[in-house]
């Protein structure tokens, strides 16, 4: 991965019935059967749905 940061728009719980084939999509996976492959960790009672931007390394100074 190049430098540069990850800045974290926002974080939010969400329900199993929110994690839809779009948000998937949207979250760069295939299928929600997909994500659920990579995302999931432990018992899965707590679901956070965490929207971040990449901030290339020529930006990084205005935001520091």
């Amino acid at each position: 991965m190049e430098e540069g940061e990850i800045e974290v728009d926002s974080i939010e719980i969400i329900g199993f019935p929110d994690i839809t084939p779009e948000l998937a999509r949207e979250s760069g996976f295939l299928g929600v059967l997909d994500l659920l492959k990579v995302a999931k960790h432990g018992n899965g009672e707590r679901i956070y749905l965490i929207r971040f931007h990449y901030i290339p390394p020529n930006k990084t100074l205005l935001h520091s």
